[in-house]
């Protein structure tokens, strides 16, 4: 298929403005500049563009939330991308700058926002010079600055990095970091669209979903729902790793299924089976071989107790030990979470304690219960979504490979150390 997001792949060079004003570069803005902020919005939430982080949430219906002529207003590009196994807005930073920010502009001219931040994961070095590039040839072109484009609208733009913290992802905690403060959730409400980044009215888009936008004004709607389904529409960028013959970004349509997806990828690599997936990298349950055949939208893998996500997807072998597998994921959740609330600072610490006893073969049956016990006393109670997320791995790999927890079990009654695992680590 032609590139829509990821189409420096199809054009050399397209990280330079000449290069991408040759190929409609800035129509997009243009069009909207010579329209109403709210005939914007409408446009945007016509297409039904939803959040590509994960969330899911209406691009156009989140600019609607911001109060009309608000003295003061911001527009946050999230590309913190902290989540394992994404690496998809780190490619489009990189190769595809100015496509995010022409996004980025008609998003705060949507909602009369004259100061942007691209808020960078501190390790993305590349990608930020980059995107600084761009923006210098934005500001030298007159695209950025006072008075864009002899529009009247008036706009810059900054690259902010943080310091490779998952918890900045979530955009509250985001927000915080980028006021100079703890990167720590906040409890909503204020929510960020009426009290943002100091304390004024905020839009948090990730970079993926403004990368979008400026296709949509281009194209209209209905060229962008001409692709999806229609409740998922428009194209997606997938990013595939684990024990795969190809990992790497691979953009398609929403709809495809899974199983089309892991072909894509060249199949499980040294011709193994295939034995498991986690579909939005750690956050979401993972899933086995009955889910391969649903499609990748946002509803998709609800009859599977799962979630898309960011569709960050980990393909594992039949060789991973699953109890391997799911220590590997909750380790990452202890040491990610920001101790702000007790169910999330204590759970992911008991949870990686006993899981560990579990793969070191000391485990009794009682722990596979405590796990889940330790579980439901997070689910529901935490203050964002980490907590929430470090839960999922646990309970769904007991519901799928519960027969793996109960022979390291059997092993240590049995006084036999369980081995470490002999599969590949997870790339």
């Amino acid at each position: 298929m032609e590139h829509v997001l990821l189409r420096h792949r199809d054009i050399p060079n397209l990280k330079k403005l000449e290069v991408y004003r040759e190929h409609g570069g800035y129509e997009g803005l243009k069009k909207a500049l010579s329209m109403t902020p709210a005939e914007v919005i409408e446009i945007v939430k016509a297409s039904n563009l939803r959040g590509r982080g994960g969330a899911g949430f209406g691009t156009g219906v989140k600019w609607s939330f911001i109060p009309k002529n608000a003295p003061e207003t911001y527009v946050l590009i999230n590309t913190d991308e902290s989540e394992m196994g994404t690496f998809k807005d780190r490619e489009l930073t990189e190769n595809n700058p100015h496509q995010i920010i022409e996004g980025a502009l008609i998003a705060a001219y949507a909602i009369g926002c004259h100061k942007v931040f691209n808020y960078m994961r501190g390790e993305f070095m590349d990608a930020a010079y980059a995107f600084e590039e761009a923006l210098q040839e934005c500001r030298e072109a007159g695209i950025l600055g006072d008075n864009i484009l002899g529009s009247g609208f008036s706009c810059e733009m900054y690259t902010h990095f943080g310091a490779g913290a998952y918890i900045c992802g979530e955009e509250t905690a985001l927000i915080e970091s980028l006021a100079g403060n703890l990167g720590q959730p906040w409890s909503k409400p204020p929510f960020p669209a009426i009290e943002g980044l100091y304390k004024k009215p905020t839009v948090v888009n990730n970079t993926e979903t403004l990368a979008n936008v400026p296709m949509i004004l281009i194209n209209g709607p209905d060229w962008y729902k001409s692709m999806g389904t229609p409740q998922s529409p428009g194209p997606k960028i997938v990013c595939i790793s684990g024990h795969v013959e190809r990992p790497g970004n691979y953009e398609v349509h929403m709809g495809v299924t899974y199983r089309e997806l892991l072909e894509m990828a060249g199949g499980i690599r040294g011709g193994k089976k295939f034995k498991a997936l986690f579909p939005s990298g750690g956050s979401g349950p993972i899933v086995v071989d009955d889910a391969l055949g649903a499609p990748l939208t946002y509803e998709g893998l609800t009859p599977f107790d799962s979630v898309m996500g960011s569709a960050s997807l980990v393909f594992l072998d039949e060789d991973t030990d699953m109890v391997w597998a799911t220590l590997k994921v909750i380790e990452f959740f202890r040491h990610e979470s920001c101790g702000k609330c007790t169910p999330c600072r204590e759970g992911t610490f008991w949870l990686d304690r006993v899981v560990q006893r579990i793969y070191d073969g000391r485990g009794t049956e009682a722990d596979i219960r405590l796990l889940q016990s330790i579980a439901g006393g997070m689910k529901g109670k935490c203050l964002c979504a980490l907590g929430e997320f470090s839960i999922s791995p646990i309970l769904s790999s007991i519901v799928h490979f519960l027969p793996e927890y109960k022979a390291k079990v059997a092993a240590a009654k049995g006084g036999k150390v369980a081995q470490p695992a002999a599969a590949a680590a997870v790339r």
